[in-house]
Formats: structure tokens, C-alpha cells, sequence
């Protein structure tokens, strides 16, 4: 039986979007048209889901009501209870954007004709990821959550290993796997206590739940650890450099600008059933991120591979958002309005931020790539010439990731900088001195990464060619540029009039958790006219330096600077390790970069080679290690495995005995 309220209709609308996604992919998987025909028709109708879908999540966000739909069924784990508020209506824009985008960008980027041995399982379960996460949004219950949650973690299995004849990407794909049913079976473990301490597998209200005992500490770090997994936070990151580097682009982009983001709403969810929130809990969710932040970055900073490179700024942005989150909860904590409401706010808005402009970032990656047919950055070089959009498009994700204005990821962090000063200047105790230590580390983060993809452009589309990859190097084609020319658009968007978006966030933020009293609006913590009025005044800036350049442009071509050679070559440009090289000597604690110095033993020494690899250290200096030593000392117990089924008959015999005689 299906109880629902009145105006359910938006959600109605965002069910229907669901099922428009899921069988987007089903003409082209059982043959019914041509390979070709079946991929645009699939984008078409992901286009036409998310606009189906997008009307109905802003009509929750404008109307700020949840809406509650009950399917009472006889199943172990309760009803199925699908829900829908602003918090969750809000997680569902960047999934709609950035699907409609991945699904057209796809058509040129994994043509049907080049991929017949794959693109119907990818087209198929590309539609099947995109609505199982709108299914894990919209849950209200376990049984529905974790089916959800499955499906998605299974679709996410398939698209990723699209490739499959690479061993490299089978390997990422297993470890992804593996990491995702970790985190599962503690989710399993999460929903079981709650269960317990709510007396129901339904979710529980808003600020329901005493913070302050025993049980609800083990729920936060159960979802910490389970959510976090999906998340990429660090040290739970280990899957997602090598999946997200060896997923088909658009795949990539969905991974990282949508995928992680649904650990956040795992976490942002978990923590909202909870009132009288300990002021440790905040002090640790934002140490979590500030760990996730400067690590993500560093790592990243030291990456040879494009793809892998994004992948760990995927980490130091998800630290970004539990530093928000962080902030958020100290306020509750220490009862300020203006944390609470520049805490999350910062963090919901990052996380849009993060999903639009990562995905456009791995578009313009995957733009690079299918042009030159590698991800090597050293073999790159000089691609501005060849690729103007994809260049341009590229830099302006690149500037919206480092936090500069007039674009995105500027507000969101300006947000969190507000928050964190105002902790610093007004708090005390332990809330000040962990807010007075994030702030410069958040400056750190910003630092770097504008290192960093300074490094990334510089090499990849200034300087010379280093080596000739391809016959023809091109552009990439209207229906890849047309999905990176939208996403530019929102960076720059959001960037310029961020007060648009002030209702939709103030509508998720005080949905959020009704144990957090808010008595102060966004618009008076945060100076939007002057953001928008310096945004603008550095767009005209830019404008204008960029026609007077035209202008005074000569005809007249040069090789770039040679340092005093007469006969510079490519080789003498920057590399990415030459780059990157001091940063990484001050990092070289955390990273342990493994370096192939040549011997110089003469005069006239033979030709040689440098190289420098940097481990991925938590999954090869860590984890491998302690699970192998594990495995050692096991090796006893495993010769009860003898693989004879008499032998389990009596092990399972043995048990029951033991179970008759312990006594309840």
C-alpha cells in the first residue's frame, strides 16, 4: 500500500526522472536499434531526465516542504520510505547538470562505432548510476538506502571498467569494488544501531537523537568511516586515484563531481538526526578535512598522470567541504548562528561548486586526451595553439579550483575564510584554536593548488610540443565543447551573482537539522554586493587587457624564450616533476617519492635518464603491508581449509554444540 501527501507532485516529477534515466540505456542494450542511433537517443533522453528532474527538485527547494511517500511492504528492514526536502532536493541539481552534460559529451568522447564491445553495458549502467543515486537522495528509510546505495556502488563498478580489456583498469576496478563493500558493511552495521537507539529502520526526525552517549559516538565514526569511503576522504581514499583515472572521462566526471558527493549526503544526513552535537565532533570533522585538504593537494602537485592529478584534487576539495561542515558543528556546539549558517553554507555551496567545475575539468582532461591519446603530461605541450576552447575552458575550472575570483570556488571558500576568522576572533577555547589553525591551512590548500595547475597548464598547453603523438592534434568536437561551454557558465554564474542563490541555501541549511538555531540570514554574514561588484570589475579587467593584447598582437611568430640557447629544443622546457620538485622536497616526509637519479661517471658520460615516481603511500605503504602481515598470521588457521565437505559438515556440527551450550 502507497501512502502520499497532497502536493507531491515535484517529487512525482523527480521519481519519473529516475525512471526516464534507468531506461535510457535500454534500447541500445538489447540491440532494438543501431549501436549509434542508441547513444543519442540515450543522451537525449538523460537531457530529458534531467530537465524533468531539475523542475521538480527546485519546486522542493522554492516551496520548502518535504514531501513523504510510504510503500509498506513485508521485508525484514521496514517500509520503503522515499523523502524529499530542501537538503536533498539541493544534491540533486549538480546530479541532473552534470549527467545531461556527461551523457552528450559522451556521443563524440566513446563514439559507438570505435566502442561495440562496450557501449552497451555502459550506456546501460550509465543510466542505471545516475538513478540509483537519486534513489540514495531520496531514501527515508534503510531498506531503500542501502538497496539504492548498492545498485549505485555495483553501476558505478561497471562504468568504471568499461575498458576491461586493460588490465590496469580491471585492477582499479577490483579495488574500488572492494573498498565500496568495506564501507557497506559498515553501513549495514550504522543502520542496525540506529535501529536500536531509534526503534525504527525509517530515519530519524531532525535533532531527534541525543549526541552526548556511547552510542551515538560509535554512529558518528561508523559513518565517518562508511560514508567517508565513498567520499574519498583520506586516509579512506585508497580506490579513487586509480578509478578516477581510468574511467572513461565522462565517467571520471560523474565519479568526482557526483559520486563522492553523495558520502558527503551520507555524512550531512547521519549528523542532522542528532542534537546537542559535542563540540569534539566538530573539532574532528573539521581536523578530517584540514588532513584531506593539505594531503589532497600534495599528493596532486606530485602527479605525472592528468587524470590521477584531478583525482586527488577531488580529495583536497572534499576536505574543503568537512572543514565547512566542521565549522557548522562547532556551532551548534557553541550555539552561533553565524558558524552554523557559514559552515554549511560553504559546504552545500562547495559542493555544487566542486561537481561543476571538477566535471568540467575532467571534460577538458578528456578533451586532451582523446587529441593527443595519452594522460603522460610530460608528452604534452603546446596544445594551445591546437585547442583554443578545450584551453579555455580548461583555465577557467582550473582558476574556479584554486578559489580565485571573479569565479565559484571563490564564495564557497570565502564563506568557510568568514566562518573561520569570525570562530578565531569571537570564540575560545578549543573552537578558537582549531579554527585559528584551520584558516591558514585552508590558505595552504588555495596555495598549492594554484601551484599546481600552473604546473598543469604551463605543460600541457604552453611551450612547444615535446613529442608528436598523433598525426593530427585537434580540437575537440561541438558535442564535447558544448558541455564544457555550459559548466564554464554556472562557474562563472554562481562567481558573479552568488546572491541568486541565497534562498536555495538558506532553505537546505536550515533544513539541515532543526536542533541548530539560526536567528541570522546569509545575506547579512556574507558581503554579496561586493563580491558581485569586484567579480564584475575583474571580468571587465580581463576583457579589456585581453583586446588591447589583440590589438597590439604581432604577426611576427617566435619560439618561446630559450634561456640564452640559439637552438632551444622542447626538451629544455619545464616538466612536471622539474615543477613540482621543491614542493615536493618539502613534502617528501608524507609523499616518499621514489627518484632515478643518472651516474655521471666521466668526462664524457653516455646518454642517461631522469625519472621520479611518487607511490600512492596510504594503499602501498600502509594498507598492503598490514594486510599482507595479517595474511601471514594466517596462514595456520587456513589449513582448516582442506576443501573436503565432510570436514564443514563437522565444523558446522561443532558450532552448533558450542551454541547449545553457552547460555543466553
Amino acid at each position: 500500500m502507497m501512502e502520499t501527501s497532497i502536493e507531491s507532485w515535484p517529487v512525482l516529477l523527480i521519481i519519473l526522472s529516475s525512471f526516464i534515466s534507468l531506461a535510457s540505456g535500454i534500447p541500445i542494450l538489447f540491440g532494438i536499434i543501431a549501436p549509434a542511433a542508441g547513444q543519442r537517443i540515450s543522451a537525449g533522453l538523460m537531457v530529458l531526465s534531467a530537465l524533468t528532474g531539475l523542475t521538480g527538485a527546485i519546486s522542493v527547494l522554492a516551496s520548502q516542504t518535504e514531501t513523504v511517500i510510504k510503500l509498506n511492504w513485508h521485508l525484514p528492514l521496514g517500509p520503503m520510505i522515499c523523502s524529499v526536502d530542501s537538503l536533498s532536493a539541493f544534491f540533486m541539481i549538480p546530479v541532473f547538470i552534470i549527467t545531461a552534460c556527461a551523457s552528450i559529451y559522451s556521443i563524440e568522447y566513446w563514439p559507438a562505432k570505435d566502442n561495440l564491445q562496450n557501449i552497451r553495458r555502459l550506456t546501460f549502467f550509465f543510466g542505471a548510476l545516475a538513478s540509483a543515486i537519486l534513489w540514495v537522495v531520496m531514501a527515508g528509510s534503510a531498506a531503500l538506502f542501502l538497496f539504492a546505495w548498492e545498485i549505485m556502488a555495483i553501476s558505478a563498478f561497471f562504468v568504471l571498467t568499461a575498458d576491461d580489456s586493460d588490465t590496469e583498469v580491471r585492477e582499479a576496478g577490483i579495488l574500488y569494488l572492494i573498498c565500496t563493500h568495506i564501507g557497506t558493511l559498515a553501513l549495514f552495521v550504522l543502520f542496525a544501531m540506529l535501529n536500536y537507539a531509534s526503534g525504527s529502520f525509517a530515519f530519524p526526525g531532525s535533532g531527534s537523537i541525543e549526541a552526548g552517549n556511547f552510542m551515538a559516538t560509535v554512529l558518528f565514526f561508523l559513518g565517518i568511516f562508511g560514508f567517508g569511503i565513498k567520499a574519498g576522504i583520506m586516509p579512506f581514499h585508497v580506490w579513487l586515484p586509480s578509478a578516477h583515472a581510468n574511467a572513461p572521462s565522462h565517467v571520471s566526471a560523474v565519479m568526482s563531481g557526483i559520486i563522492l558527493k553523495i558520502g558527503i549526503y551520507g555524512i550531512l544526513r547521519l549528523l542532522s538526526f542528532f542534537k546537542a552535537i559535542p563540540l569534539w565532533w566538530g573539532i574532528t570533522i573539521l581536523t578530517v578535512g584540514v588532513v584531506s585538504g593539505v594531503l589532497g593537494v600534495v599528493f596532486a602537485i606530485a602527479q605525472h598522470d592528468l587524470k590521477r592529478l584531478l583525482a586527488y584534487h577531488s580529495i583536497e576539495n572534499i576536505g574543503i567541504i568537512m572543514m565547512g561542515i566542521g565549522l557548522s558543528l562547532i556551532g551548534i556546539s557553541e550555539k552561533s548562528s553565524i558558524l552554523i549558517i557559514l559552515g554549511m553554507a560553504g559546504a552545500l555551496l562547495h559542493v555544487m561548486n566542486h561537481a561543476i567545475f571538477k566535471a568540467l575539468l575532467f571534460f577538458g582532461a578528456g578533451s586532451v586526451i582523446h587529441a593527443v591519446g595519452t594522460r603522460e603530461i610530460d608528452r604534452m605541450g603546446g596544445l594551445l595553439r591546437k585547442m583554443p576552447w578545450t584551453a579555455a575552458f580548461f583555465l577557467t575550472g582550473a582558476v574556479a579550483i584554486c578559489g580565485l575570483p571573479p569565479l565559484n570556488g571563490f564564495v564557497s571558500e570565502f564563506f568557510i575564510y568568514l566562518g573561520l576568522f569570525s570562530s578565531a576572533a569571537r570564540g575560545n577555547g578549543a573552537s578558537a584554536a582549531a579554527c585559528a589553525l584551520a584558516a591558514p591551512c585552508l590558505a595552504l590548500i588555495g596555495g598549492l593548488a594554484l601551484a599546481c595547475f600552473v604546473k598543469v597548464f604551463g605543460v600541457v598547453f604552453l611551450g612547444t610540443e615535446r613529442f608528436q603523438l598523433q598525426e593530427h592534434d585537434h580540437e575537440a568536437g561541438l558535442s564535447m565543447r558544448i558541455p564544457m561551454a555550459v559548466l564554464a557558465s554556472i562557474c562563472v554564474f554562481i562567481g558573479v551573482v552568488p546572491f541568486m542563490l541565497v534562498p536555495v541555501l538558506e532553505s537546505a541549511v536550515r533544513v539541515w537539522n532543526h536542533s541548530a538555531a539560526i536567528d541570522i540570514a546569509l545575506a547579512e554574514a556574507v558581503p554579496f554586493k561586493w563580491i558581485s561588484i569586484m567579480a564584475i570589475a575583474l571580468i571587465s579587467v580581463i576583457v579589456c587587457l585581453y583586446f588591447a593584447r589583440i590589438r597590439k598582437a604581432s604577426s611576427e611568430k617566435s619560439t618561446t624564450w630559450g634561456c640564452g640557447y640559439t637552438e632551444p629544443t622542447p626538451r629544455m622546457q619545464y616538466t612536471a616533476s622539474s615543477f613540482a620538485d621543491t614542493i615536493i622536497g618539502l613534502f617528501a616526509g608524507v609523499l616518499w617519492p621514489t627518484i632515478h637519479k643518472p651516474e655521471i661517471k666521466s668526462v664524457f658520460p653516455k646518454s642517461s635518464r631522469f625519472s621520479s615516481h611518487v607511490p600512492e603511500t596510504v594503499l602501498e605503504k600502509i594498507y598492503l603491508p598490514l594486510l599482507h602481515l595479517v595474511s601471514d598470521r594466517l596462514t595456520a588457521i587456513r589449513k582448516l581449509q582442506h576443501g573436503h565437505l565432510h570436514f564443514y559438515i563437522l565444523y558446522i556440527f561443532l558450532t552448533l554444540i558450542a551454541l547449545m551450550i553457552i547460555p543466553d
